[in-house]
């Protein structure tokens, strides 16, 4: 029984030194990759791809629109790859421009008036106009005829004396009571204000002596009427303004390009044929991921034969 507990212990100790050995072929972790840096927030208006002298390098040229505020510096410059080709950065050309903003603009223009005829009102208003905006954009504005209102400031009223005159001839005597009280003279109402009698003699057939009256009535009123107290007229002028004084920076970068050394050495990720270069070894065998595996083989196999061999004897011996 000693010899067997002996040669157990020894084979759980050589499995045990075979462990650091192992360990020690499991490669290595790398480092997580660092964080890429932020990407810029410029992007080109306008990329064009060409050739240039006599060898047809393709060159591309990336143009960028900036305001007087950017910082260039955000404008991408690192090299890269396209079509199996890498480009990297030749030159980046500054070019100061003046832009023109224009924008449509409409003013409305008010004016007082003493009528509401439309077609006095055209006549006071001018076909177009000068204009500079609060914030320096300027340009010619023309009239829009169908924006043209007219609109009412107020209304009072006055009253106006009204005054008419009748003759009554040929009147037996001279009594107010034979004239009309009142009269209707082009449509308004007249009362009798005074009366002024003449008086003529003549004779009839007989020889007699008779006196003819002529009363000669003053008739008043008054009439009362409502006016408009005056005019507004408001209209719109519209058309084009504009402003150059806001300048951008156009910078252009061109880039030159050569094959892509890297491209020729990587095979395709989709051919099944493609295999190392030769000279290059494959992956080492990775011992690590089998080891916790193979030592607990070992000592169940240790155990279980030394249980056995224990088991014999125990049974001899009896």
């Amino acid at each position: 029984m000693k010899r067997i507990f002996t040669a157990m212990c020894a084979l759980a100790l050589l499995l045990a030194g075979c462990t650091p050995a192992l360990a020690t072929d499991a490669p290595k972790l790398s480092a997580p990759p660092s964080q890429e840096p932020e990407r810029s927030c410029y992007y080109p208006v306008k990329v064009e791809e060409y050739t240039y002298g006599p060898l047809d390098e393709l060159r591309i040229d990336k143009v960028y629109q900036l305001s007087l505020g950017d910082d260039p510096s955000g404008i991408p410059t690192e090299d890269f790859t396209r079509n199996g080709r890498l480009y990297y950065l030749l030159d980046m050309v500054r070019k100061d421009e003046v832009g023109v903003d224009t924008q449509t603009h409409t003013e409305t223009v008010t004016l007082a008036s003493d009528t509401d005829k439309m077609d006095a009102i055209l006549q006071r208003l001018e076909g177009e106009m000068e204009f500079t905006t609060e914030d320096g954009y300027t340009g010619v504005l023309r009239l829009d005829h169908t924006s043209v209102q007219v609109t009412t400031d107020g209304y009072a009223s006055k009253t106006t004396s009204l005054s008419a005159t009748r003759t009554y001839p040929n009147l037996s005597e001279a009594d107010v009571s034979l004239i009309p009280k009142s009269i209707n003279d082009k449509g308004r109402t007249l009362t009798l204000a005074d009366v002024q009698w003449s008086s003529a003699e003549s004779t009839d057939g007989e020889g007699a002596v008779v006196i003819h009256y002529t009363a000669t009535a003053s008739y008043s009123g008054s009439a009362t009427s409502r006016y408009a107290t005056g005019y507004t007229v408001t209209a719109n002028y519209t058309g084009e303004v504009s402003k150059t004084d806001c300048q951008v920076v156009t910078y252009t970068a061109t880039f030159g390009s050569v094959e892509d050394p890297e491209a020729s050495k990587k095979p395709a990720a989709d051919d099944p044929t493609a295999s190392a270069a030769p000279g290059e070894s494959s992956a080492p065998f990775n011992w690590a991921e089998i080891k916790t595996p193979l030592m607990i083989g070992g000592l169940v196999l240790v155990l279980a034969i030394g249980g056995a061999f224990a088991l014999k004897k125990f049974r001899e011996r009896r």
